[in-house]
C-alpha cells in the first residue's frame, strides 16, 4: 500500500511531502530512498514499492520542496533533462541532507523505533554519502553519487556501513575522480565500493534507456544483501 505522508522540516520552515510504501505486515525495518535530479517520478516511487515488497517501509521524500513542490521530470525528455540539471544548481545541499535526517526519524517512529537505511541515485547518491557522515542513519548506499571526491573530509564521521556502487564509464564522474574515491575509502572500515566495467550513469534506474539490466540487478541484489546484514 502506498501513500503520501506529511514531514516537518526540522529547521521549522515548513513541512514538505514523501512517498511512503507500506509493507504487508509488520516492517522488517525502513529505508529512506533519496531522488535523483528528477524529483519523487514514477521510478523513485517503483524503487519504494519495491523495497515495500521486500518487507521494508519505504520512504521518498520530497527534497526540491523548497525550490517547487512535487518536481517529477524524465531524464529521456531532453528539456526535462536540463529542467533537472537547473534545479541541482539551485539546491541547498546542506538543507537537503537536514531533510533527509528528518525523514529519518519520522521513518524510524513508523516502524516503532527499528532500523532505519537510505539509497540514493545520482544526486541521492551523493547525498546518502553526506547522510551517512552526517546523520544516525543505521547504513546507507549510494548508486553512481557526484562529486564524492570533495567530501572525502568528512569519511572519518562514517560510523555506520556504507555501500557505494561506481559505473566506469560514468560521464558524471571521471576516472581520476572515481581514482580519488577509491583512494579515500578503500581503507575504511565501514565502507564499500563496487565498480561496474562498461556501465555509465543511471545504470540502475527503473524506467528509461539510462537501465542496464544486467548490472542493475547485481547492483541491486548487492543492495539487499546490504540492508539485509545491516538492518534485520
Amino acid at each position: 500500500m502506498s501513500k503520501t505522508i506529511t514531514i516537518e522540516a526540522s529547521d521549522g520552515s515548513g513541512r514538505f511531502d514523501a512517498y511512503c510504501a507500506e509493507p504487508e505486515g509488520t516492517p522488517r525495518a525502513a529505508i529512506v530512498v533519496i531522488q535523483e535530479i528528477f524529483g519523487v517520478n514514477a521510478g523513485i516511487r517503483r524503487k519504494c514499492d519495491k523495497w515495500a515488497e521486500a518487507g521494508y517501509l519505504a520512504l521518498a521524500p520530497d527534497l526540491f520542496w523548497r525550490l517547487e513542490p512535487g518536481i517529477e521530470l524524465d531524464p529521456d525528455v531532453e528539456p526535462e533533462f536540463q529542467r533537472a540539471l537547473e534545479l541541482m544548481g539551485k539546491f541547498n545541499q546542506d538543507a537537503g541532507v537536514r531533510d533527509i535526517e528528518a525523514a529519518i526519524r519520522k521513518a524510524r517512529a513508523l516502524v516503532d523505533g527499528a532500523k532505519v537505511g537510505a539509497v540514493g541515485y545520482c544526486l541521492g547518491g551523493r547525498l546518502a554519502f553526506m547522510t551517512a557522515a552526517r546523520t544516525d542513519v543505521d547504513a546507507s548506499v549510494g548508486y553512481y553519487g557526484v562529486g564524492i571526491d570533495g567530501l572525502l573530509g568528512e569519511k572519518q564521521a562514517i560510523a555506520n556501513p556504507l555501500l557505494l556502487h561506481i559505473p566506469e564509464e560514468d560521464h558524471f564522474v571521471d576516472k581520476p575522480t572515481q581514482a580519488k574515491m577509491h583512494e579515500g575509502l578503500d581503507e575504511h572500515p565501514k565502507v564499500t565500493l563496487y565498480d561496474y566495467p562498461g556501465e555509465d550513469h543511471g545504470f540502475a534506474t527503473e524506467h528509461g534507456k539510462r537501465r542496464s539490466e544486467e548490472s542493475a540487478q547485481l547492483a541491486d541484489k548487492r543492495t539487499a544483501e546490504f540492508f539485509a546484514e545491516h538492518l534485520g
